[in-house]
């Protein structure tokens, strides 16, 4: 098996656009994770849209990945129109397996003892028969290096989830993942990050709006 090339200081940068998954009827109510089934409400499709009209004004993007995911496979199918390619499904960038937690109230969640640790201190989490915030990070961001090393010098879009995103962005930026809760990222946002043998560079983070045409490291 060939080994995963690493990055030199003079390896092209790879620029990579975190797109989160459109609105669902469940959006800020329930904590879905990984569950079949959830699709798009009507304001995510038009988020949908919206982005991938975005995205279509770069000079090129080389590749489209998503989670497997119902969600983040039809946030990503309106971009692989708008660039006439075909989506890559990468299951590195699913959800966190929330485990026991999955499809419960947030309301209730938030109730529980173990909330605060969520929030404060999601080193030391891991949910009841599912993941820790540690290895959705490490999953993550391996899931981008991979990604990376394919598409060297490249421009790719990758659609997930808010908190594998959340994670990549804060393991980026040199933070600890205890701080990736004050990262805020909203339905269909786009986080960019340029990845050479410097080391990532973020470029914007959870961008609504405007243009992503002069994405670049300065």
């Amino acid at each position: 098996m060939a080994s995963k090339k690493t990055p030199t200081a003079h390896s092209p940068s790879t620029l990579i656009l975190l797109v989160r998954h459109g609105q669902t009827p469940t959006t800020g109510k329930i904590l879905p994770g990984r569950a079949a089934g959830l699709h798009l409400a009507e304001a995510g499709v038009q988020q949908a849209h919206m982005v991938a009209e975005r995205i279509s004004e770069l000079p090129r993007v080389d590749a489209i990945y998503a989670s497997p995911l119902e969600r983040a496979r039809e946030t990503a199918a309106p971009i692989a129109k708008a660039l006439k390619q075909r989506v890559k499904i990468n299951k590195g960038l699913l959800e966190c397996d929330f485990g026991d937690w999955t499809g419960e109230q947030l309301g209730t969640l938030m109730k529980k003892p173990e909330w605060s640790t969520v929030q404060r201190s999601p080193s030391t989490f891991r949910f009841p028969n599912g993941e820790s915030f540690t290895e959705m990070q490490t999953r993550m961001v391996t899931a981008l290096d991979g990604i990376r090393a394919a598409h060297p010098g490249g421009i790719v879009v990758c659609v997930s989830h808010a908190d594998p995103i959340k994670a990549a962005v804060a393991h980026a930026m040199g933070t600890h993942i205890d701080l990736f809760q004050r990262i805020v990222i909203g339905t269909c946002s786009v986080s960019a990050i340029a990845y050479s043998g410097h080391g990532p560079i973020v470029l914007t983070v959870n961008s609504t709006g405007g243009s992503l045409a002069d994405l670049r490291p300065s």
